[in-house]
């Protein structure tokens, strides 16, 4: 099992829209990817200072399942419509569990 954790930073001023707009579409992968093993996402609880703003958690089977998800129709218009808009950065990790 494989899982790919990312962690975005969205530019100063982001409306609060603009994020629920991207957790709408978050939502909506786990149907249509059939790779995700376990998808979860959300902000940032703030427990820390310098912390990125969300997180998104994809478990999937192995390493071409993840390309497949990367390469996604559906994930690509959410990356290009309502992701990379309001982003500042972002910071990813793939890591081999068990």
């Amino acid at each position: 099992m494989l899982r790919h954790i990312s962690c975005l930073t969205w530019k100063e001023g982001t409306p609060p829209e603009a994020v629920a707009a991207v957790e709408a579409g978050l939502a909506e992968l786990l149907a249509l990817i059939p790779e995700l093993r376990a998808f979860s996402f959300g902000p940032d609880l703030g427990l820390a200072s310098g912390n990125a703003d969300f997180a998104i958690v994809a478990d999937l089977d192995d390493a071409d399942g993840w390309r497949r998800y990367q390469e996604h129709p559906a994930h690509q218009a959410l990356l290009v419509d309502r992701i990379r808009p309001i982003l500042a950065s972002r910071t990813a990790a793939q890591v081999q569990l068990g």
